[in-house]
């Protein structure tokens, strides 16, 4: 059996960038930034996202940077031969199956001057 899950939460690092090909298709990424949880400083991985169709027209329309964001998806390796040197690259990227948006920075700084109520945190 194999897996390949990924599941993030995290602050969208700028804006999204979308190209629409001749198909029809669109294709929107972006970077997330997710803070790591047994850091005691504020340290952030940075992972690249691709998301593709109707996710990424919602994306483009709804996502700016500082965006509060969860996605799920899969890891894939990108791999390509440099243009000047020839020499083999790779890098990590996510491909995004579900986007959920979380919010904003705005509006998480807004809702934390007195409109969270607290009381029973259950999820």
């Amino acid at each position: 059996m194999s897996l390949n899950i990924v599941n993030l939460v995290g602050r969208v690092g700028r804006d999204p960038e979308v190209k629409y090909f001749e198909s029809g298709t669109v294709l929107c990424t972006l970077t997330l930034a997710v803070n790591r949880r047994s850091s005691k400083r504020d340290e952030a991985d940075w992972f690249n996202l691709k998301i593709w169709g109707k996710t990424a027209e919602i994306a483009a329309n709804y996502v700016r940077k500082g965006s509060l964001i969860g996605v799920h998806g899969s890891l894939e390796i990108e791999t390509w031969k440099d243009r000047n040197t020839g020499v083999d690259r790779s890098s990590p990227i996510i491909k995004v199956d579900r986007l959920d948006l979380l919010g904003s920075k705005r509006d998480n700084e807004s809702s934390s001057t007195g409109n969270y109520q607290g009381g029973n945190d259950e999820f």
